[in-house]
């Protein structure tokens, strides 16, 4: 598990959980906002197996959709334009079951699937215009003199605006919990958790406010949305399906994972105290004596689960991590290529063994690391961790035109102006026509009117 650059930039719509304050924050741009996001193919696995059969039963194409893992603790999921679903990590330390988790994924499909993120736009222009009337009222009557009257329109504009738009939202909202209980429905999968997890919400939300006002908030009051969702959730023939124990331990075990790297260690210590010897707790720990670091507790958890999975590509993977976060990179290389023998179109299995490779510095693993990158990048060319470390082993090969290209990759998957300084150094030191020369050619082409038009 490793956090990752924030993504490229997005239109987003905060639709699951949260009012949000003003008309203006409703979408944002996810560069801008810094979203750290987390990179582990464990769990981004685990979510695409709940979501795909979702996605299907909404009509939508699983490969279409990008799922991304917020580094966030908090309880919240929501949806971008674009087909893009953000997941909190704090969902998986918060929530109980697998079908909790399915809930709220049915629920962000929904929105995905109605169309609201584009039509969300449309309202935010509508609301916009009592807004702008009041503005313009608001300079008449400041030029008139009367200052305090000025601002008073200015407020009652922003009101006014902020409840169409909480008022289209509430609706969508609704809209959005009925096409995912349909949508579990439709897979044979009990709407129980979406009720849990929105009855946990509306419990959080009274404590946070004692007088809440319906109509200041984007979302349907809460006590009765979780009625609603009952009613449907009961009326399922698939009401008292439950998840199966293999699909509860395969959540305990992310959920133990995700906590061992987030939370303080004193805290995951105290969640899964050493006396407990599950295996969930095993890989907590490990996980949390590895950011300590404790080398010998670290590696005594994590054999222990190797030793019980010799086949969990996983468990090798956490092995090689701790290995080369506690400056050993030359031990962690057999435990990684073991994770990528096991499951090799992972291409993040692929670029922390390249990792390890190069952060050995022997000359002689550079081209293997440079191999495992390739591969990697055919199967994921938008992450610029990978572009970076590719860069590292071009440049240990002496292949600097190379490196540079691998740069100027890193730095337009990141969106970064540093792009067109290294693609055109490239494109000088490349022979012409070659298909590298070709792809830095193309990187120039499309970086440089963007360029033009900021400046």
């Amino acid at each position: 598990m490793t956090i990752c650059n924030p993504i490229r930039p997005l239109r987003l719509a905060a639709l699951f959980a949260g009012a949000v304050s003003a008309i203006c924050m409703t979408t944002v741009s996810a560069s801008a906002q810094g979203i750290p996001l987390l990179q582990d193919t464990e769990t981004e696995r685990t979510l695409r197996s709940y979501e795909d059969p979702i996605l299907k039963a909404a009509g939508l194409d699983p490969n279409a959709v990008k799922m991304y893992i917020v580094n966030d603790q908090s309880l919240n999921a929501f949806a971008a334009e674009g087909q893009n679903i953000f997941v909190n990590a704090g969902l998986f330390i918060q929530l109980r079951t697998p079908n909790e988790l399915k809930g709220v994924l049915a629920h962000e499909t929904g929105h995905i699937a109605g169309g609201h993120l584009s039509r969300g736009s449309d309202a935010i222009r509508k609301a916009s215009i009592p807004m702008l009337l009041s503005l313009a009222a608001a300079i008449a009557a400041a030029v008139a003199g009367a200052g305090q009257a000025s601002t008073a329109l200015i407020m009652g504009g922003q009101t006014l605006a902020q409840a169409q738009f909480n008022q289209f939202s509430r609706a969508q909202e609704a809209t959005a919990d009925q096409m995912g209980q349909k949508y579990l429905r439709d897979t044979h999968q009990s709407g129980e958790g979406m009720v849990h997890v929105f009855e946990r919400m509306a419990d959080e939300r009274a404590r946070a406010t004692a007088h809440p006002d319906q109509y200041a908030s984007d979302h349907p009051a809460d006590r009765d949305r979780v009625m609603s969702l009952q009613t449907v959730a009961d009326s399922s023939p698939y009401a008292n399906v439950t998840d199966t124990p293999e699909e509860q331990h395969e959540f305990d075990m992310i959920k133990a994972k995700v906590i061992g790297y987030l939370k303080p260690v004193p805290d995951v210590l105290a969640l899964y105290p050493p006396k407990n010897q599950s295996k969930p707790a095993r890989y907590a720990r490990a996980m949390a004596y590895m950011r300590q670091p404790q080398l010998k507790l670290a590696l005594a958890e994590i054999e222990s689960l190797v030793k019980e999975e010799p086949n969990n590509p996983y468990f090798y993977e956490m092995l090689g991590q701790i290995y080369v976060q506690m400056s050993h990179p030359e031990q962690g290389i057999a435990p990684y290529q073991k994770s990528v023998d096991i499951l090799p179109d992972a291409p993040e299995l692929r670029v922390a063994l390249a990792t390890a490779q190069l952060a050995t510095e022997n000359k002689g693993l550079a081209q293997p690391a440079v191999d495992n990158l390739k591969i990697a990048l055919q199967q994921n060319d938008d992450d610029p961790f990978a572009w970076y470390e590719a860069a590292k082993g071009y440049s240990a090969l002496g292949n600097e035109p190379m490196a540079d290209l691998a740069t100027a990759e890193r730095y337009y998957a990141a969106s970064d102006a540093r792009t067109l300084v290294f693609a055109q150094r490239a494109m000088k030191q490349l022979p012409e026509g070659s298909a590298d020369w070709q792809r830095a050619s193309d990187i120039v082409a499309i970086v440089t009117p963007i360029l033009k038009k900021e400046r």
